[in-house]
């Protein structure tokens, strides 16, 4: 059935918009004047399949209004109704006249109407890439051959949800030290550049002999008044050429290993995708997706090429007859322990619940490193800004110290 959108009055001549099914636009016009609007304007919405990563900007930049909050709480709604026996087409229908946001409602829609002409669920979330992942897709391809679709649903919003509040919790520790840096980076950059020349200006007219960190100063605030479009020009330049390394192969793979070397971050990166590798490892087993098909999924999940490396190897070594804890065994990246843990829950049946265990443990310890991280970044970034004001104050001081001397 088509979806058209619509803009019509209500009884008190009021403007609203909105989506609505239905055999044609005639058909349309009458559904909504018998719900008591009046349409101005209906217009059918295409649902035919295509990927919208490739599509016009204007629909890309319809779907990223989208938010994965959304998706979690319409998931979780969509897992509630097809529990209570509720028909799938009939789920989906009570789904789209609870959401809010136009073009969720309208993207849900369009999953409606492909559903509703005898396609599957999991194709046609397919047709929107942009909003549901690969493991969103192919969790629901696997709950729904097993009959266990709001089974798989509600681990899928669980997925989601905790998701979000792992992102929520790592934003709202580094907002303020970000917050912090920028405004003092500003009010310094400020100080050196306006400030401090007007107040040295009075030692250069007096053609004195200045102290060595006042001729530090004057030469560092001079070089800066000059020259700090250069130095925003450079670093642009730089961020730029970074960016555009960092998409081809070769310079992907430089900079995820970087990432996993670099001190103090290293570990904290490696323990992040350890722990996407088993959170998204273990859903996917959970929802009876086949070891070798998860695995594939996950390579791609995990953000690093070094780590997705290892994971090729690993799907090797399996189609070779060999376990999951042989191959991981043998990378430096996956320590001793996870090895251990995923090698007993092989030979006990549990690897599900074995992966789910090593994504909370390093999930945990990188919220707490980073915790630790930040609050000890707060205290640091104001010594370091209190030494460099502490060090223009004296610079501007020891020129007036010498001269009372000299009056004296």
């Amino acid at each position: 059935m088509p979806v058209y959108e619509y803009t019509a009055l209500d009884r008190s001549g009021k403007s609203i918009n909105g989506i609505v099914d239905a055999d044609s636009a005639v058909a349309a016009r009458q559904r909504l004047r018998g719900s008591g609007i009046f349409p101005v304007e209906v217009k059918e919405t295409s649902s035919k399949p295509r990927d919208l990563r490739s599509g016009p900007v204007s629909v890309s930049a319809l779907l990223k209004r989208i938010k994965p909050g959304e998706v979690s709480v319409a998931t979780r709604q969509l897992s509630t109704l097809l529990g209570a026996g509720v028909p799938l087409v009939a789920s989906l229908d009570a789904l789209i006249s609870q959401i809010t946001n136009p073009p969720f409602k309208k993207v849900m829609a369009q999953i409606k109407e492909s559903v509703n002409e005898g396609n599957s669920l999991a194709y046609a979330l397919s047709q929107h890439p942009r909003i549901f992942s690969n493991v969103y897709l192919n969790m629901v391809r696997a709950g729904e051959a097993s009959g266990s679709l709001d089974v798989v649903l509600d681990r899928l919003a669980d997925l989601g949800e905790h998701q979000q509040a792992l992102r929520g919790r790592f934003k709202a520790a580094l907002a303020y030290p970000i917050f912090m840096f920028f405004i003092g980076t500003l009010v310094l950059f400020f100080l050196v550049t306006f400030v401090v020349p007007n107040i040295t200006q009075i030692f250069k007219e007096m053609h004195q002999t200045l102290p060595l960190p006042t001729v530090i100063l004057i030469s560092v605030s001079n070089f800066l008044k000059s020259f700090w479009w250069i130095i925003l020009l450079a670093t642009a330049c730089g961020i730029v050429i970074i960016w555009q390394l960092k998409n081809t192969p070769r310079g992907r793979y430089v900079w995820d290993k970087v990432k996993l070397r670099i001190p103090v971050l290293g570990p904290i990166n490696n323990k992040i995708a350890l722990g996407r590798f088993g959170r998204t490892l273990g859903s996917l087993l959970k929802a009876g997706v086949p070891l070798l098909s998860a695995l594939q999924i996950v390579r791609n999940i995990v953000n690093n090429a070094i780590i997705a490396e290892v994971i090729d190897n690993a799907i090797e070594e399996i189609e070779a007859g060999k376990s999951l804890a042989s191959p991981l065994s043998q990378s430096q990246w996956f320590p001793s322990i996870v090895v251990q843990m995923i090698s007993v829950g092989e030979q006990s049946g549990e690897l599900e619940t074995m992966l789910s265990k090593v994504a909370d443990t390093y999930e945990r310890d990188v919220e707490s490193q980073i915790m630790a991280m930040t609050s000890m970044l707060e205290p640091v970034m104001i010594l370091v800004m209190g030494l460099i004001v502490g060090f223009i104050v004296v610079s501007i001081l020891l020129p007036i110290f010498e001269m009372n001397q000299m009056i004296r």
